[in-house]
């Protein structure tokens, strides 16, 4: 597809004009529109040598806290230079196109709150919100607090000013569970939508995979959005083939 000649059935645009809830679930693909790498990107600078899943671990925070905290500081860099995507911004504007919205995203960067979007459920967590690892209260990154450079480093934690724990980031790493609150209202909303986009995702990481499914099952419309092939092809409504930031906005124009 490309942006001057989608078009899309009229009986979908039907359903969105109609539909009492839309959800949008959206993954690595949109936010990598944005310039952002895939977590499974090669890394750059001094994190060459490094496999980012040996990093994504409370194991290996404990061990090596100053590693893991200076590589995620290194992710946080790289997003606060990236900005909001046609794709983001389509899906803000879609808040104001439907009765009801809830968008949830796999991504653990803040662009979507940067387009617009109001609520964002984030089932993998945010490299913004930070959590002290003993007591779990949250810790506020300080406008101007050190970032680390291009090429990244280590980087000792900071220090919980309630407990004096380590903070750590506020991201689910490999072995733990997802928010159970995130997790509870993702599901309800697969539960009792009506259309539902899965928008960039390769769906193949449990539980959020699980997302669309549901909506199926309970008779929803399901819409993927994806530049390629994915275990959801067969169960969705529609398949709109191409970028998310080229498709979703033509989408919205067209409502």
């Amino acid at each position: 597809m490309t942006s001057d000649v989608i078009t899309f059935p009229p009986d979908l645009i039907d359903r969105l004009r109609t539909a009492h809830h839309v959800v949008v679930s959206t993954g690595a693909g949109v936010s990598q529109e944005s310039g952002i790498p895939t977590f499974r990107d090669s890394l750059d600078g001094l994190w060459e040598i490094f496999d980012p899943e040996q990093l994504a671990t409370l194991e290996a925070f404990q061990r090596q806290p100053d590693l893991v905290w200076g590589w995620y500081e290194f992710r946080r860099a790289q997003v606060n230079k990236c900005q909001p995507n046609p794709a983001h911004l389509a899906i803000a504007a879609l808040a104001g196109k439907v009765r009801r919205l809830t968008v949830i995203t796999q991504n653990v960067d803040n662009l979507h709150e940067r387009a617009g979007s109001k609520d964002v459920i984030h089932l993998h967590g945010s490299l913004h919100d930070p959590i002290c690892t003993y007591c779990g209260q949250s810790y506020t990154l300080l406008a101007g607090e050190p970032e680390v450079g291009e090429t990244g480093g280590r980087m000792p934690p900071p220090k919980c000013p309630s407990c004096g724990g380590m903070i750590r980031p506020g991201i689910v790493w490999f072995g733990e569970m997802l928010p159970e609150e995130e997790l509870e209202r993702a599901q309800a909303a697969a539960l009792h939508c009506d259309v539902f986009f899965s928008v960039g995702t390769s769906v193949v990481v449990y539980p959020a995979a699980a997302l669309p499914f549901i909506a199926a099952e309970q008779g929803a419309c399901v819409v993927q959005v994806n530049t390629d092939p994915t275990g959801l092809d067969a169960y969705a409504s529609y398949l709109l083939v191409g970028k998310a930031g080229e498709v979703l906005p033509a989408l919205i124009a067209a409502i």
